[in-house]
């Protein structure tokens, strides 16, 4: 009788813990789900953005995916970084319609969603951010002119989303002031570490041809893509930048060409 009486005490406890946990789960939602329908973009923005904390949950790809749709560019941002980070295929065309928003920076964070979800449209915005042009030789819209021409905005962009697009570990101090100039180069130098991954040669072409770039930043950037891009075709197009007078430069371009030449090496002797 003691025993069947302990038994049925516990199972009382695990039922009340499973009713707890439950009732926490629900009043978690509903944060979340105030959070999203708030008449504070700023609240709407950040629990929007932390849906990307909650890979494969449909009901989190939902609320992502109609927040994709907000007026507010800071809100659409949060839903296609969270979107990228979710993992979910089916938000591919949602995040390809996305690329023609009138926000530069939510057209950024698409790219990079789409990039993350192995869908290659991505590349193509960071190819144009990079070479102001689109791939295939094609000229861009004139929105998508202006946006790359407003360096006020592209500057504000590189410096909110610094971190992310400028190797800070690498070059140092300098990038850091870079970032406080009304300059595109620290987005610019973003689109070409993005592009290191994208397997058209179109754009192992165009990273060859940002090593010439006005700006050391951009140079050293492009030069660090070459390497991870590991094509040793490349190896002729970087040689100069190992005579650059900017340490970023020439010690990239050095550790690019042992890197590509290493692979070269390589290659040759599985022949």
């Amino acid at each position: 009788m003691i025993r069947e009486f302990r038994l049925l005490f516990i199972l009382a406890l695990l039922l009340c813990a499973n009713s707890a946990a439950q009732t926490r789960k629900e009043r978690a939602w509903q944060l979340l789900e105030q959070g999203a329908g708030s008449k504070n973009f700023s609240s709407r923005a950040v629990a929007v953005r932390v849906l990307g904390l909650l890979p494969a949950d449909t009901h989190a790809l939902a609320m992502a995916e109609k927040a994709l749709q907000d007026e507010e560019p800071s809100v659409r941002i949060a839903a296609a970084t969270a979107l990228g980070q979710i993992g979910a295929k089916r938000a591919v065309p949602k995040l390809q319609a996305s690329l023609n928003d009138p926000d530069i920076a939510v057209i950024l964070a698409s790219a990079h969603a789409l990039t993350a979800l192995g869908d290659d449209a991505g590349y193509d915005v960071y190819y144009a951010i990079l070479t102001r042009y689109r791939k295939g030789g094609g000229n861009l819209l004139e929105e998508q002119k202006r946006m790359l021409k407003d360096r006020k905005q592209l500057a504000k962009l590189g410096f909110e989303q610094g971190i992310g697009y400028v190797p800070f570990a690498g070059f140092g101090y300098g990038a850091i002031r870079a970032l406080t100039k009304d300059d595109t180069s620290p987005v610019r130098a973003g689109a070409a570490r993005a592009l290191a991954n994208d397997p058209d040669p179109a754009s192992g072409a165009a990273l060859a041809e940002a090593t010439w770039d006005h700006s050391w930043i951009v140079r050293a950037a492009a030069l660090e893509a070459v390497a991870r891009r590991g094509d040793p075709s490349l190896l002729p197009q970087i040689e100069h930048a190992l005579g650059s007078g900017h340490d970023a430069v020439k010690f990239t371009a050095a550790a690019a060409t042992i890197r590509l030449t290493t692979i070269r090496d390589a290659r040759a002797t599985k022949q």
